[in-house]
């Protein structure tokens, strides 16, 4: 393979915007020195030449003095609706190729209301919801309690805790105010499913033709072809359960590393058939590229039915912690060859390689 020249582009916490009224979880999902220059050696590794680049204004200078190649895109975005849509949009505007989903997919993913509509519209399932820019606005009749309640566009588990599930209407407005007055943002409520907690993580790209929806035969072939489906990942919520039955904030950033994680998960071959085509529908609907990672709630009193609660097109990379590389490494993945999977991935995509 030809020697390329790589610009790893990430938002470091050390170098995130500091304010007074931000919330202290506000920089959660941003990423440590630590990942960053784990994912440079294991590009350098691959024989590449690799820097990194901070995603923020100072981006459209570094970047046109590097004259990468193709850049190796994790950047979250500090402030705007899509603000991980701003990186790619730039490199869009300099047409400088990179890893990942683009513009539009990565605006509409962070927006988890909008995806939950691209979802129902394609008739995946997803639990019934509804967004309150007031905590006073009336509730729909499709939502029965308990209803889980979090902001609309966050990553990390940011907003969600143990107080995010409510059993009465009082709950309810006091946790849609407290999110609408700490992230400046609308709230997310919807049926709270009862159940395991399940990810799954894919790297590829679908190979046409791929169905858009499911198909109305349920005898008609499942096209997913063209992605490689990492084994389903659950974590162990038991040791936690008087303090979190959820995959809390608390839990992806403070206790990570105290976690159980179970995978590939103790699931029978057609849930995991089911789980992997759901994830290809919704990387499909959503128009991700490369990599993603979709997380599921089976419903316990629903004979474990599926329910899609969402798609990171952006998902962690940190060694040893974040859920797709250990998703990879109970197939042997390694971190440095995971980051270079995705990176050939997207390289073939341009046709840089065959």
């Amino acid at each position: 393979m030809d020697k390329k020249r790589i610009a790893v582009l990430a938002n470091l916490k050390k170098n995130a915007p500091r304010s007074s009224d931000s919330p202290l979880d506000q920089w959660d999902d941003l990423d440590s020195e630590k990942t960053v220059n784990a994912i440079v050696e294991a590009i350098r590794v691959a024989g590449h030449e690799c820097e990194f680049l901070e995603g923020d204004v100072t981006l459209i200078d570094t970047v046109r003095k590097y004259k990468p190649d193709l850049c190796f895109n994790i950047c979250e975005g500090h402030y705007g609706d899509s603000r991980e849509a701003q990186v790619p949009a730039i490199l869009e505007m300099l047409r400088i190729p990179y890893t990942g989903s683009k513009v539009l997919t990565l605006a509409l993913t962070l927006d988890k209301p909008m995806t939950k509509r691209v979802l129902t519209y394609h008739d995946l399932p997803t639990p019934p919801f509804q967004v309150f820019e007031d905590a006073d606005e009336p509730v729909s009749p499709e939502l029965e309690f308990p209803l889980f309640v979090k902001p609309s566009r966050e990553g990390t588990g940011i907003g969600v805790s143990q107080k995010s599930i409510v059993s009465n209407l009082n709950e309810l407005k006091q946790q849609i105010r407290d999110i609408i007055t700490r992230y400046k943002q609308p709230a997310l409520v919807e049926r709270y499913i009862e159940g395991r907690e399940i990810t799954v993580g894919v790297i590829g790209n679908l190979k046409p033709p791929a169905a858009r929806r499911l198909p109305e035969d349920e005898d008609s072939p499942r096209i997913q072809a063209g992605l490689m489906f990492l084994p389903p990942l659950e974590v162990d919520l038991a040791p936690f359960q008087e303090s979190d039955v959820v995959y809390s904030n608390r839990l992806k950033v403070d206790l990570a590393d105290q976690l159980n994680y179970i995978c590939p998960a103790p699931l029978d071959e057609d849930t995991v058939q089911e789980l992997n085509w759901f994830t290809a529908a919704v990387f499909r609907v959503t128009g991700a590229l490369d990599v993603a990672r979709v997380d599921f709630r089976l419903d316990q009193n629903d004979h474990w039915k599926p329910y899609i609660l969402e798609i990171n097109p952006l998902p962690g990379l940190s060694p040893g912690v974040s859920d797709i590389v250990i998703e990879a490494a109970a197939l042997g993945i390694s971190h440095t060859e995971l980051v270079n999977l995705i990176l050939n991935t997207a390289m073939r995509r341009y046709g840089m390689i065959e």
